[in-house]
């Protein structure tokens, strides 16, 4: 038997996927929630063994409630059900953990197959979903800590790589030794590293050391 809690903020979902399932002779409902405070307080008080998330809701969206369940509660599998596509609320919510995202537009049947497929332990996503991860994902390879940097501080780094204190710095560009420290402290800010030693290594490791 697969116990699951629906958290949705329309009452019209929440009742047909209810009845839908409650003639499952898989599925027990544990619980509707409408909102996604209530999501988290009947996830960690009944822990089904699926949570079926709406994305967006008043207050504490789909995304949050993800969040807040697995931090509380590591184990659980929260799938996502929504009538949102667009990248903008389909990765935040893949990042936040859920183990799957289903349309809205999805037949009853295709909801609870992807109920099942997540329960056995398997991920089910969207088609559409996947591509739009695939997207985001290239995107996000494509774009690297050091495209924040100005074109100064890119001077600074190829300096620090090749080993120059920050008075060489100073004396090679003409600059100020105080200018030369902010500079630095920038850097290590964009790179999100802590010392010259780090950005030495980052540059190397990315390749954008000048010859």
């Amino acid at each position: 038997m697969i116990r699951l809690l629906i958290v949705d903020d329309h009452e019209m979902v929440r009742l047909g996927l209810s009845s839908f399932f409650s003639i499952q002779d898989d599925f027990e409902i544990v619980g509707e929630a409408i909102d996604g405070q209530e999501g988290i307080d009947l996830a960690l008080r009944e822990r089904p063994d699926i949570i079926l998330m709406d994305l967006v809701m008043d207050g504490v969206d789909g995304t949050e409630a993800t969040q807040e369940i697995l931090r509380q509660w590591p184990e659980a599998k929260i799938i996502i059900l929504t009538s949102f596509i667009d990248d903008e609320k389909v990765y935040p919510a893949m990042q936040a953990g859920a183990c799957g995202y289903i349309l809205k537009t999805s037949s009853a049947k295709e909801i609870a197959q992807a109920v099942r497929e997540t329960y056995s332990g398997n991920a089910y996503i969207e088609d559409e979903v996947t591509s739009i991860m695939e997207e985001k994902r290239e995107e996000m390879e494509r774009t690297h800590l050091h495209d924040q940097l100005t074109n100064r501080e890119n001077e600074v780094v190829q300096l620090i790589a090749k080993g120059y204190t920050n008075q060489d710095i100073a004396d090679e560009l003409f600059i100020t030794l105080k200018t030369v420290k902010t500079h630095v402290s920038n850097i290590l800010s964009k790179l999100e590293v802590e010392d010259r030693t780090q950005v030495a290594i980052y540059a190397f490791r990315h390749d954008i050391v000048n010859e």
